[in-house]
Order: C-alpha cells, then sequence, then structure tokens
C-alpha cells in the first residue's frame, strides 16, 4: 500500500502526467483480497465490476498469486521467436475443451478481435479471391479501440473524430434474423458476434439469431467469429458462452479472465481457418509470454475443478433471484437480464446515481447507457457477499428510488 498517500494526491498527481482518456472515479485501489478491495484511504469495498470482468476469481486467489511467483523466479519474457511451454501448455488447455485447433496469444481483447479480423480477410482471399472482405458485426457491440475494432464497434459515438474509418464494414441489429439476411452476401468474409453484448447493455443474443448466423456464415462462405472477452471463460456459467447455444464458431476471441489480472488474450480457430496464418503474417512481441501463459493455466485448472461450474450457477441464480426481488419491490422498469455472473439490470432513471450511492456505501458496480446496472462480481462470491450486496442495493434504492 502507498502508505501516507492519500486518495486527493494521487488524482492530482496523475491529471498532470497521465493523458485523459478515462472518466475516472476519484478514488484508487491498493489492495484486494477474494470480493474485496481497499482505497488508499484504507476504505473497504465489495467488488461487483472484477475490473470489467477481468478478476473472475477474486483479487490474491493463492493460485494465481503462486504461479507469479513461480514464474517470476524463472524466466518472465523471451519473445515467440522461441517455444515457450507455457504457451503451449495453455493452449493444450483451450483446444481441448473448446471448438478450436489451434490458438494464437496477444495481450488484450480488442488484439484478440484484430487478429481475428486479420485472420478472417485473410482465409477469405485466399480461398475466394479479393471480392471477399466485407465484414458484418452487430449494432450496439463493442469489439475494442483500434481502428479496426472501432469500426467493428456498432456504436457510433466511440467511433467519432477518427474518420476516415476502414471500409467494408456493416451492421445488423441484434435479434433480428431478417436485418442480418440483408447484410450478409457473397462478399462477407466474416460475421462478428458477441453471445452476450457487455458494453451495450448485457443483452444476450437469441439462440435462433445465432442459429441463423451459422447457417448463413455457411451459405456464403463466410467465416462466424464470436467476441467472448467479456462473456467467455467462466463468465456464464459455462467455461464458453457458446456452449448455452451450441452454436460453434469458427473463430472465437477471448481475454480479461483468462489471465486473472494479468494481461493476456487469445484468439482460437479450426485447423481449416487458420491455416491461412503463415509466418510473418501476424505476431505480438508480449503475446503469450512464460508469465501470462502460468496465470492462464492456474486460471483454467482451478475452473475445470469438478463442481466449478455447478457452484457458479447456483449462486449466480442466487443473485438473479435476489436483483428480480429488487427489481419488482421498486418497480424499476425492466427485466434482469444476462447469464451466469454477467447481469444486467435496467432502470427507467438514476442510473449513475445508483452506482454513485452504492459506492459510497462500499459496493462497486456500473452503469452502461446510462440506464443499464451492470454486475460483474467474481465467480467465486459466496452467498453471504451477495447477500450484503443485495442489502446495500436495497437500502440504496429506498433512499433515493
Amino acid at each position: 500500500m502507498l502508505e501516507g498517500i492519500t486518495t486527493e494526491a494521487i488524482v492530482e498527481r496523475g491529471k498532470n502526467v497521465v493523458m485523459n482518456t478515462y472518466g475516472r472515479l476519484p478514488m484508487t485501489m491498493v489492495k484486494g483480497e477474494g470480493a474485496w478491495v481497499w482505497d488508499s484511504d484504507g476504505k473497504q469495498y465489495l467488488d461487483f465490476v472484477t475490473g470489467l470482468a477481468v478478476n473472475s476469481l477474486g483479487h490474491s486467489h493463492p493460485a494465481i498469486v503462486r504461479a507469479i511467483e513461480e514464474q517470476a523466479k524463472e524466466i518472465l519474457h523471451t519473445s515467440n521467436i522461441y517455444w515457450i511451454p507455457n504457451q503451449v501448455a495453455l493452449a493444450e488447455r483451450l483446444v481441448k475443451h473448446s471448438f478450436a485447433d489451434k490458438v494464437f496469444f496477444c495481450n488484450s481483447g480488442a488484439e484478440a478481435n484484430e487478429a481475428a479480423f486479420k485472420l478472417a480477410r485473410k482465409y477469405a482471399k485466399k480461398n475466394f479471391g479479393e471480392h471477399k472482405y466485407e465484414v458484418v458485426s452487430l449494432e450496439n457491440s463493442f469489439h475494442g479501440r483500434t481502428l479496426a475494432t472501432l469500426t467493428l464497434t456498432g456504436q457510433t459515438k466511440y467511433q467519432q473524430g477518427f474518420n476516415p474509418l476502414p471500409n467494408g464494414f456493416s451492421y445488423a441489429a441484434l435479434n433480428d434474423i431478417e436485418d442480418l439476411r440483408s447484410k450478409i452476401n457473397n462478399n462477407t468474409a466474416a460475421v462478428f458476434i458477441e453471445p452476450i453484448q457487455g458494453e451495450g447493455g448485457v443483452i444476450p443474443a437469441s439462440v435462433e439469431f445465432l442459429q441463423e448466423a451459422r447457417t448463413l456464415c455457411d451459405q456464403f462462405g463466410a467465416l462466424l467469429i464470436f467476441d467472448e472477452v467479456q462473456c467467455g471463460v467462466g463468465r456464464t456459467g459455462k467455461l464458453f458462452a457458446y456452449e448455452w447455444s451450441g452454436v460453434v464458431p469458427d473463430i472465437m476471441t477471448l481475454a480479461k479472465a483468462l489471465g486473472g489480472g494479468v494481461p493476456i488474450g487469445a484468439m482460437l480457430a479450426t485447423d481449416k481457418v487458420a491455416q491461412a496464418f503463415q509466418p510473418g503474417d501476424h505476431a505480438s512481441t508480449f503475446g503469450g509470454n512464460p508469465l501470462a501463459t502460468a496465470v492462464g493455466c492456474a486460471v483454467l485448472d482451478i475452473m475445470l475443478e469438478e463442481g466449478f461450474f455447478e457452484g457458479v450457477k447456483e449462486r449466480s441464480e442466487y443473485f438473479r433471484q435476489g436483483l428480480e426481488d429488487l427489481a419488482q419491490k421498486y418497480q424499476t422498469g425492466g427485466s434482469v437480464r444476462g447469464q451466469g455472473f454477467i447481469l444486467g439490470w435496467p432502470v427507467s432513471k438514476l442510473g449513475p446515481e445508483i452506482v454513485e450511492t452504492c459506492l459510497q456505501n462500499g459496493l462497486l458496480i456500473n452503469c452502461v447507457g446510462g440506464k443499464i446496472l451492470r454486475f460483474l462480481p467474481p465467480l467465486i462470491v459466496e452467498k453471504p457477499v451477495i447477500d450484503k450486496a443485495l442489502g446495500i442495493l436495497d437500502d440504496v434504492l429506498a433512499k433515493i428510488w
């Protein structure tokens, strides 16, 4: 901890030297354990944001701490001009428990989506010709901040000021099958879908929509790409969100929870698709380095233990029921949606005020779109802690609703 340094001092120093790219809260987190975090002033909070779905095993999980300590004593980085044993081990775990045959490692979700976009275009041109390069994504989606992933993102507010954007992109409405059909043709190289739109308001894609996307991609020779950066790696109560629908993509992107707090991204693909990439086509200096992949292995080993996901399902259903009871009690204007521990609660008013008052009362949540309370608690959160969070929400709504 930063002894003797107040939050106010850190904020003022930061404003002098850190670029103003975030609307930051005036607080500084310096310690975490399980579902709890502490700021530099010593105040304790329940963390139901988890670094935006990153700390899925909570803070300072013993297995993650141990993996970091042990790997740091050996070697931290070598680059991908050499084989990395931990990278191979993590890829083997991902392949064994998914549809995929090959994995590319990088450092973030945006990088994973950028890699998926490049692979899709390379595959399409190699197998069909120069005309096949267009990509369809969804309105209200979010895929990252690089120029290509920003263009994939179906929200114009993120794109303002960055024109001209790359061409060849179009957007279909989520769960509108007719609109999706109208956007896909023989020039379509890929269709990008988040099985649950996170930044877009925690909106799940319907099984019927995903099935139709698969059918259309097969019909037109396009690749189906699932962005599971936020909803993947255990968040929904299965290792991958696509497992709920039974619809299998050609490419899937991961990040966030895969590293348990250490930056990592991954793009998974079938052999047929992955073969389009050859040495020199894509790369990442830090991608899949010994430290990140050691932690990734530890994360998956914990999640794949017998009974882990059964516990997530049981406790997430308990939490969801508690939220639904509160929504009914206060008539907030919408039903709780999502899957597992990625839940959205639509409120007709006061979204930011609810978040701020919860913060003052020791509960960290966030709000997307101004009117959707988003909950991303650690997957290991226990019922007594859930009860405490629900109690804070109840008290807050009783005061301000």
